[in-house]
């Protein structure tokens, strides 16, 4: 089966359909040696390259969009693979049988918290691009004292090296002697955003955890290096926040058969065993 090569290039996570249309129209996009159009279809034989860089192809045999949430641990990277083979986000994901894990956004190797991954590249990008104004919140641990006017700074916006930034609420957590602890929020995700933040107000970040994004909260219960996959109404919450289809219910098709083969085979193993019974029976 052929597809539109925006949808393959979307699906392999490197951009939304509309961006890959763009690439394909700026003539960033080749067809097995040729410079693609737009409207131009590939299969799983065919060679594709983004701005000459060899894409996989991953065949849409099973389109369900998957999402897990993890509870990243300190000292983890957010790379595939990383030059200095520390550990990654990627090591203890589950093995998939088609496809790979998309990372939405990151968190810097001194941030721990919430990082979801996804299987459908339209969807990682979408939630990641500034324009959809997604919900961060951030769990922050501070040194010492924090002054009223430094507060009303960071609400009101403070410039940054790349541009303004802001936090939409600040509320106090409470303080652990001279430790003070703050729930930030935020519709972007900049590098280490949070941290320098704080940093233009002189006040030092000792801890740093992301715990929710959107309506998607780290819930208590989930360890340290721990992944979870969401339901398909949390899964259709993320899509319908930036405006993609609703996914179909595919997974709780395939979770009702593997209720009805357990089933089946209890039932099989109940026979059976009455079976036994009754020729033993008929021994004696």
């Amino acid at each position: 089966m052929s597809e539109k090569i925006q949808k393959i290039l979307a699906r392999a996570g490197q951009g939304s359909r509309r961006e890959m249309e763009k690439a394909i129209s700026d003539g960033r996009v080749s067809l097995n040696g040729k410079i693609a159009t737009l409207g131009e279809r590939a299969a799983e034989t065919d060679q594709i390259r983004l701005d000459g860089n060899l894409i996989k192809i991953q065949a849409a045999k099973d389109e369900t969009c998957r999402v897990l949430i993890y509870h990243k641990t300190l000292g983890e990277v957010c790379t595939r693979n990383d030059p200095e083979s520390r550990k990654t986000v990627f090591d203890r994901l589950p093995k998939i049988a088609q496809g790979r894990w998309i990372a939405v956004g990151r968190l810097d190797i001194n941030t721990t918290g919430l990082l979801l991954f996804t299987t459908d590249g339209e969807l990682a990008n979408k939630l990641m691009h500034p324009s959809n104004e997604v919900e961060r919140e951030y769990a922050v641990r501070v040194f010492g004292e924090v002054a009223e006017s430094s507060l009303h700074k960071l609400r009101n916006g403070v410039q940054l090296e790349d541009g303004p930034a802001k936090f939409d609420k600040i509320s106090f957590q409470g303080g652990e002697g001279i430790n003070k602890w703050y729930h930030v929020t935020l519709k972007e995700g900049r590098n280490r955003e949070v941290r320098r933040m704080w940093e233009s107000q002189e006040v030092q970040v000792s801890r740093l955890s992301r715990i929710r994004y959107g309506d998607i909260k780290l819930p208590r219960t989930l360890p340290l290096g721990g992944w979870a996959e969401l339901e398909i109404k949390e899964v259709n919450y993320l899509r319908k926040l930036v405006g993609l289809k609703q996914e179909l219910m595919k997974k709780e098709v395939h979770r009702n058969a593997k209720v009805k083969n357990l089933k089946a085979n209890r039932i099989r193993k109940a026979i059976k065993k009455t079976e036994i019974r009754n020729k033993k029976a008929e021994k004696k």
